[in-house]
């Protein structure tokens, strides 16, 4: 007789359902596991057999076989315990099989019992929606499980709860969502002194999901400028809030089952690897790029970061996903985000500087700069010089605005984008808009159709630096509420995309 027990694999954000098949028949006794899984299953054996005895419960002395099934998807991870364990007492007749078979369930479970948080629950409780079950998990996850709303989450603390629960001794009553995560250490724009037209092409990068890159010498206030922007963006909306968190709960970044509503941010030193920028490394896991999803990925000192790994953002920047390709293993995920660089001018970073320019100029900045590709600069919607700020304007008094009203008009050129894209798959905003749909949303006035030829001919724009133009464009307009794009939105738009010489 064999029973059945279900849970997950995890292939990127998709959970695969997996069927965990238990026979226990007559021979010489053993506890094996097939169906490919790796050291952490193969080692559940040992952590079931440990927990059930903690519970006074001995394992027959016969042939025990766990099958997970289908066999050729890899299985990783601890997350496979408790579903084993229900599936091996579903065998010994001492939960009922019926009961077992209407749930999923994922957990690690210590030597004596307890059930150890995993990662991926969010993910799973999707499955157990889609396949009409409730699920089962630690306590610890299940705050995170039941933001999905649509599957009943069991969560408990201990093997014990779960066997009392299937009894009928002790139900376990269903988790409720976790708090929202509030925002915290929100910095303000109105600290930033100087710096309108980089705070001016903030605001637009913010609205339209613009991708932009910062040059200017070390001090000038880059990062600075940067780290501001997550007090600008609107939140997430629910759908991608559950997108996020998603990537999120298979890095285990989700803590004590809040879902954050403020848009992902990122920054990676530039000594990061290649699968920690893109993903990779044991098991194909997101990186980076998948991480800020729906958010901003910030890149200081961006060409001290390997040629190779900026090399690879190119088609990510463009498709808004990326597939981590192993021997073993092909993953997609998600990686919608805004990419925000900051870069010195040359290697010593005062090239601007007529007083403390070093005696290779020019040649110092083409060198420095070169590091960063054609194609890829390309991809930069806005390029904006920040120039140094003298110490004796850092004491007047604060003169921008703060990040509340900047928010409120990202906010409402945002909603209009909303309204504008629905039911336009794969486009959320401006930055998303491409064909048919970017020449009706974004096509100029004759005066501002006849400038941006003029600019385009003489600055020899490509055609992805032309329609990111109009996308550009497309934001101010909107940041301005008004319906047509006109000369002056081309002319600012064109602006911020030629500003830089050297990056031309």
């Amino acid at each position: 007789m064999v029973t059945r027990a279900y849970t997950v694999a995890f292939e990127g954000v998709e959970a695969r359902p997996v069927e965990v098949q238990c026979a226990v028949t007559p021979g010489l006794p053993a506890f094996s596991i097939v169906g490919l899984p790796d050291k952490a299953v193969s080692e559940a054996r040992d952590r079931v057999r440990a927990a059930l005895n903690s519970l006074a419960i001995a394992l027959p002395s016969k042939r025990i076989t766990i099958n997970l099934s289908p066999a050729n998807l890899p299985k990783e991870g601890s997350h496979f315990d408790l579903p084993i364990a229900l599936a091996l007492l579903s065998a010994l007749d001492i939960l009922p099989r019926d009961e077992i078979e209407a749930t999923l369930a994922l957990g690690e479970l210590s030597l004596d019992g307890k059930l150890i948080a995993v990662v991926g629950a969010l993910p799973a409780a999707m499955a157990a929606a889609a396949d009409d079950r409730a699920l089962v998990c630690p306590k610890a996850c299940g705050a995170e499980a039941a933001w999905v709303g649509a599957a009943k989450v069991l969560a408990a603390s201990s093997l014990a709860a779960v066997i009392q629960h299937f009894s009928g001794q002790s139900p376990l009553a269903p988790a409720d969502p976790g708090e929202v995560a509030a925002a915290s250490g929100i910095r303000d724009l109105a600290d930033v002194k100087g710096q309108e037209r980089a705070k001016r092409a903030l605001e637009i990068a913010a609205a339209g999901r613009h991708h932009m890159i910062f040059v200017g010498s070390p001090g000038s206030g880059k990062s600075m400028l940067a780290a501001r922007l997550p007090g600008i963006l609107p939140p997430l909306s629910p759908t991608e809030a559950l997108e996020t968190s998603m990537i999120h709960s298979l890095s285990g970044l989700l803590g004590e089952g809040g879902i954050s509503r403020d848009r992902p941010f990122r920054e990676p030193h530039h000594t990061a690897s290649m699968a920690a920028i893109v993903g990779g490394g044991r098991g194909a896991k997101p990186g980076e790029i998948s991480l800020a999803h729906n958010g901003v990925l910030f890149m200081d000192e961006f060409p001290e970061f390997n040629r190779a790994v900026l090399e690879t953002l190119r088609q990510p920047v463009e498709t808004g996903e990326v597939v981590v390709a192993r021997a073993n293993a092909h993953i997609r995920y998600p990686c919608r985000f805004m990419l925000v660089a900051a870069a010195n001018p040359c290697k010593c970073g005062y090239l601007s500087d007529p007083t403390r320019a070093c005696s290779r100029v020019p040649i110092c900045g083409e060198d420095y700069l070169g590091r960063i590709s054609g194609p890829l600069m390309d991809r930069f919607d806005l390029r904006v010089e920040v120039p140094p700020v003298a110490f004796t304007d850092l004491d007047l008094p604060d003169g921008g605005e703060n990040s509340a009203l900047v928010a409120a008009r990202v906010a409402d050129a945002h909603s209009l984008q909303q309204a504008r894209f629905e039911g336009h798959e794969g486009m959320r905003t401006n930055a998303d808009a491409e064909g048919a749909v970017l020449e009706e949303i974004a096509s100029p006035d004759a005066e501002g159709k006849e400038f941006l030829m003029k600019v385009a001919q003489k600055f020899g724009l490509s055609a992805r630096g032309y329609h990111r133009v109009l996308r550009v464009a497309r934001t101010i307009a909107d940041l301005e509420g008004v319906a047509d794009v006109r000369k002056p939105h081309i002319a600012e738009a064109a602006g911020y995309r030629l500003a830089i010489a050297a990056m031309n």
